[in-house]
């Protein structure tokens, strides 16, 4: 065979070797991925609906043992739960054997040791379902439905980044006032028929209590994170000024994702993809406010963004704060693993599956249909952003492969 006949033949092996790497190889390997992530949801929903029953088939016999094994790294809790009823069951409803004021911030709320030694945040009822917060997104005080809505968001979503948080009723005379510490009992205050108290933090004020139905305090309760995982504060790239007339950098400058990738720990491991992925809970359930984050301390950013603190979410569902999704229009990029699941979940899917995640709650109905009929409308705003970047740039560049075998030893 003459050079020349070897030249192209070599070059028409090279071109078929291209096009089965592009067309065959890659799409081999994409729809596997593809197939998992769906199968993947096909799990979440088949365990949506959280039976409480106090019942452990485990060697561990403390729930609490049993949810502190579940964290690692990138994940609160694993895939499968079998034990999740159990663990919650506990949480609403294990002997209170002291109460004390909440750790530092800027709203109410209460820390609680459970029987057995287990730490929860309690969070008061402020607010009706139907009530609507007016004024700035993150206007009003913390909503407790907000926080057990977002945790099975996280479930659902299949991020699983959330600490576990269930609703909850206890009698603030026989439950709380016994085992309260001094600091705490000071905060009580009798108006009219009801029991209230309004603790100690930043925006807490003797006139701004947090009143029962008589006795009877209807809240949330999160589940304290092991205190082997210690907790590091960062400020949120996207965060916001709260300060009136002066606009954070990102809210002026549609370049500044770029500067961000350039800072860690956004420049390389999965930090910045967690960040938009936050960016996209958080419009779903109308958080803007995450000025800060947590992540597990001496991470060097390989560790997972925790989803803490939502309770300033649901306040007007006919709001929508678009600026939530800066990080993601801005970068445009998103998780392939997230992008597949957010269109399982569109035409009334993610309606019906927190219905059903949260028709065991003990404050059952959790959150009024306005607000997840306006879930449903976000996911499709969310959607559409990224159809506009996929259009930009193509989806080779939007969209991220960025899977992790997570081990649970």
């Amino acid at each position: 065979m003459k050079l020349k006949q070897r030249v192209v033949l070599l070059a028409i092996l090279f071109v078929i070797f291209i096009f089965m790497k592009v067309f065959v190889i890659d799409n081999l390997d994409t729809s596997a991925a593809n197939r998992e992530d769906q199968r993947a949801f096909h799990r979440m929903m088949a365990s949506l609906r959280v039976e409480l029953d106090p019942r452990l088939d485990h060697t561990l016999q403390s729930p609490w043992e049993i949810a502190a094994q579940w964290v690692v790294p990138r994940e609160v809790y694993p895939e499968e739960t079998p034990e999740l009823g159990a663990v919650m069951h506990a949480m609403a409803t294990k002997k209170i054997i002291k109460a004390d004021v909440g750790y530092k911030g800027t709203q109410l709320k209460a820390l609680l040791i459970l029987e057995g030694g287990q730490k929860v945040v309690f969070k008061p009822k402020r607010y009706a379902r139907d009530y609507v917060v007016e004024g700035e997104p993150y206007a009003g005080y913390d909503r407790h439905n907000a926080e057990v809505t977002a945790f099975h968001l996280d479930r659902i979503l299949g991020f699983r980044r959330a600490p576990l948080v269930i609703g909850r009723f206890v009698n603030l005379r026989t439950e709380i006032k016994p085992v309260a510490t001094e600091q705490l009992l000071s905060t009580f205050l009798m108006l009219g028929n009801s029991t209230c108290f309004y603790g100690k933090c930043y925006y807490c004020r003797e006139t701004e209590p947090a009143c029962a139905d008589g006795d009877i305090m209807e809240g949330s309760v999160t589940l304290w994170l092991p205190d082997v995982w210690p907790l590091q504060k960062h400020r949120h790239p996207w965060g916001r000024t709260y300060r009136e007339g002066k606009l954070a950098r990102w809210e002026y400058d549609e370049s500044y994702c770029d500067a961000v990738k350039k800072t860690s720990p956004y420049d390389s491991g999965p930090r910045l993809l967690d960040i938009i992925d936050t960016a996209i809970f958080d419009y779903l359930i109308g958080n803007a406010d995450r000025h800060h984050y947590e992540s597990f301390q001496d991470d060097e950013g390989a560790s997972m963004l925790i989803l803490l603190d939502n309770a300033k979410s649901f306040g007007n569902p006919s709001l929508d704060e678009r600026s939530i999704l800066a990080p993601l229009y801005q970068c445009c990029i998103i998780r392939v693993s997230t992008w597949n699941r957010l269109n399982y979940l569109k035409n009334g899917v993610l309606k019906s599956a927190l219905k059903t995640a949260m028709s065991h709650d003990p404050i059952s109905p959790v959150l009024s249909d306005p607000h997840l009929d306006a879930m449903d409308q976000r996911l499709l705003s969310i959607l559409a952003t990224v159809k506009q970047c996929t259009d930009q740039f193509g989806p080779d560049i939007v969209l991220v492969e960025d899977r992790m075998t997570l081990s649970h030893l």
